[in-house]
């Protein structure tokens, strides 16, 4: 097929945003224009689960085309800058003993180093979160380590659909330059990894709780989280959502994904999987929060969540490379060091790391 012409593909740009989530997450279209859902049960019913559609369990809430009006109308994005210059760094070297050296990228990704392999966590190396190069969300400042330094991987894990944590051009080239690679995504995330050109032995769906461990010795479990899924096809919430309980020798990292705070959750995730060496959580994209509050914690709740998982370390992530909400680019670090003061835990309980920015736990 030749290529469309411009005006043709900012169209699908503009319907795909109205059937789906915009480029990352103002809503949903309205149901009669979502696709239609398959007649079959395709999943396990579960808490979580009809056997169609995913939801949160104990409370789901949709958002719909009036609310992202009003928050749009009511409200106003503070001021960002443009580009913040920084330079990128090298990755550290594996680490020799039990450690586990954890590198902000950018945004939710991360790379985790450790002596039975290397991780990439929700990889997002493109200039824009969107579906598309021309609009959307844009990269304030480079990846903290370029693409072309990062060491073999071994293991890439991406918590759900969304556009700022699941970037097609990056996993096309993941899959080409790491062959040795696994992709582990939750429910029904692997059609997306495929598209990619992921072989499928080298993708792995995992529904909540369930886990897989790789020829090297990394476990990785799929944990749940309060949040959603929609890309610009596809139903709403046809793709399951969560974040990650890794394995990686004789330290374990909880990737906390997207969340709303949730009073159960990480209290169970703590039961199951143990307190972890190192939590990676949340703590932008929250405002307003009347709109926000049930898909992304705030940083107060992020700490909170630190104290549920009963995490020895962690380590802030979804903050200031995408402006997706109202909040400043400061508000997050700022809101955070309030909230460790108010819960009498030390700024070194609960880091933010810089781009390209190394931590051992």
């Amino acid at each position: 097929m030749p290529d469309e012409p411009p005006s043709v593909s900012r169209r699908r740009f503009l319907r795909g945003a109205a059937l789906g989530s915009g480029a990352v997450l103002l809503g949903a279209a309205p149901t009669s224009l979502m696709a239609a859902a398959p007649s079959a049960l395709r999943f396990p019913v579960s808490d979580h689960c009809d056997g169609r559609r995913f939801f949160n369990p104990r409370r789901h809430i949709n958002r719909d085309w009036t609310e992202v009006m009003r928050w749009k109308l009511t409200s106003s994005p503070a001021p960002w800058p443009d580009r913040i210059p920084i330079t990128p760094a090298a990755p550290p070297p594996a680490p020799s003993g039990p450690e586990i050296a954890a590198t902000w990228i950018g945004h939710s990704t991360y790379l985790l180093r450790s002596p039975v392999g290397n991780v990439l966590t929700d990889p997002v190396y493109s200039e824009r979160a969107s579906p598309v190069g021309f609009a959307g969300p844009k990269r304030v400042h480079e990846p903290g380590v370029r693409y072309a330094d990062l060491p073999p991987l071994d293991l890439v894990v991406v918590t759900h659909d969304h556009y700022d944590h699941c970037d097609v051009a990056t996993l096309e080239r993941l899959a080409h330059d790491h062959p040795r690679a696994v992709a582990v995504t939750p429910l029904n995330n692997g059609p997306i990894l495929a598209a990619a050109g992921w072989a499928p032995e080298r993708i792995v769906e995992l529904d909540w709780w369930e886990s897989r461990t790789l020829p090297g010795g990394i476990v990785v479990q799929v944990t749940p989280a309060r949040h959603w899924s929609n890309r610009a096809t596809g139903a709403r919430n046809g793709r399951l959502w969560g974040g990650f309980n890794l394995r990686l020798g004789d330290r374990s990292v909880q990737v906390v994904g997207d969340t709303g705070y949730d009073e159960v959750m990480f209290r169970e995730i703590r039961q199951r999987c143990g307190a972890p060496d190192l939590a990676l959580v949340p703590i932008g994209a929250y405002e307003p929060r009347w709109f926000m509050s049930e898909m992304h914690c705030n940083p107060a709740e992020a700490v909170q969540i630190h104290l549920d998982l009963g995490a020895r370390l962690s380590a802030a992530k979804h903050w200031g490379t995408f402006q997706l909400t109202d909040e400043s680019r400061d508000a997050p670090p700022a809101a955070l060091a309030a909230a460790l003061g108010a819960a009498k835990l030390s700024a070194d309980s609960f880091r933010i790391p810089q781009p390209g920015e190394s931590l051992r736990a």
